[in-house]
């Protein structure tokens, strides 16, 4: 059975329609084991970083320990896990990083989040760290209020300070709410920084050229500026190993990676471009109103698959994963990505946002998603995209 959901050694080409094994783990199982990890890991911290493990909530991390003069502890390079996913989708966690080993003890303790799922790993801090802590949440959004009111309030009451760093677009009822609730809450412009930006300048410390440089290519990479070829290094090597390993690699050698690291990502990217061309041959163009939107499917890069489409002349992309999450991407002819996605359960950027259409109630919805590459979840989006793009007719007349 378990061959079933192992997908390592299908033909790329049906590999790319399904999601992991990952996404087939019972979600009791995941948070069994993720709960009894977080409250070995926090239950003698001085200080808690809840982040989303990408490149740059990651650097987030790294600055706060060096801010902390945590311990360094650089990993062996046949430390990190070689088999997790290409999909790129938080949603699709390979089954093997269940196995991953436990990370060395740190007086500034990873727990990493989603979007989705921060209101868990601020109730997971609560109820596991000492009274004092230090918390820091760092580059994630909650998309209301109400959802992690009860257990922000939680943290609040346990941790000695609370500070909430990040730079997606924000509510301003929701921000208000969070200060409120006594969170020292910095949102920088997500045209203009990313939050590991917002984290250095934050904090009181000092960062040498190495950490400086890293926060200057992460920004490259999460903004989509693309004008350094190592924010592809750095966002590739997030995704493709463990957030411990990448923490304490960054912290040693900043954005310039080495060789082992290099080495490790030629190896990796051979069947990442496979994927990106499977999911740019499959890609269909809608007109929407003035615009252009792409739409494809599969297991891919998205940043790359949308570059790809904008070239044959794409304003939009979206991207739809075989775990039902759906990647948007805009240009400067379409920034209105983060509104498109905010009608379908999502959220994020001007020209990058993320979503997952509330359309899935059973197994038999996500096989009907896997056979028709994701017709249903492209019909809601583009619908989105119609509806967002309606509200620009009457300022056009």
């Amino acid at each position: 059975m378990d061959d079933l959901f192992d997908t390592t050694d299908l033909d790329p080409a049906r590999r790319s329609l399904l999601p992991g094994a990952g996404f087939f783990l019972p979600d009791d199982l995941e948070a069994d084991l993720e709960s009894d990890r977080i409250e070995a890991a926090v239950a003698d911290a001085e200080c808690v970083v809840v982040a989303d493990p990408d490149a740059d909530g990651l650097a987030c991390v790294a600055l706060i320990r060096e801010a902390y003069d945590d311990v360094l502890e650089p990993p062996e390079p046949d430390a990190r896990n070689d088999e997790g996913d290409t999909e790129g989708d938080e949603d699709d966690t390979p089954a093997e990083a269940i196995d991953a080993p436990e990370p060395g003890p740190h007086d500034v303790v990873l727990v990493p989040a989603s979007p989705h799922d921060v209101e868990d790993a601020l109730g997971r801090v609560a109820g596991a760290a000492r009274s004092g802590v230090d918390l820091f949440v760092c580059d994630l959004a909650p998309d209301r209020y109400e959802y992690v009111a009860d257990d922000l309030d939680a943290a609040v009451n346990v941790a000695d300070s609370v500070r909430w760093y990040d730079h997606h677009q924000w509510d301003d009822d929701v921000a208000a709410a969070v200060r409120d609730a006594g969170a020292e809450l910095v949102v920088g412009d997500s045209d203009e920084e990313c939050s590991a930006d917002v984290v250095a300048r934050s904090l009181e410390t000092t960062f040498d050229d190495r950490l400086t440089d890293l926060v200057a290519v992460t920004r490259d990479h999460d903004l989509w500026i693309r004008e350094d070829a190592r924010s592809d290094d750095l966002a590739d090597y997030a995704y493709w190993t463990d957030p411990e390993e990448y923490v304490e690699v960054v912290r040693k050698h900043g954005a310039d990676l080495p060789e082992w690291v290099r080495e490790f990502l030629a190896e990796r990217r051979v069947e990442k471009e496979r994927l990106i061309e499977y999911a740019v041959d499959r890609a269909e163009f809608h007109a929407v109103g003035p615009y252009t939107v792409g739409v494809t499917y599969g297991r891919c890069s998205q940043n790359e698959v949308a570059e790809a489409l904008r070239e044959q002349g794409a304003d939009a992309a979206v991207v739809v994963k075989p775990a039902g999450s759906a990647s948007i991407r805009g240009t400067d002819t379409f920034d209105r990505c983060h509104e498109v996605a905010d009608r379908v359960n999502g959220g994020g950027h001007p020209k990058a946002a993320g979503c997952k259409p509330d359309i899935y109630d059973d197994m038999l919805d996500y096989a009907n998603h896997w056979t028709t590459r994701g017709a249903v979840t492209k019909r809601v989006i583009l619908r989105a995209f119609e509806a967002v793009v309606a509200t620009d007719r009457p300022d056009e007349e």
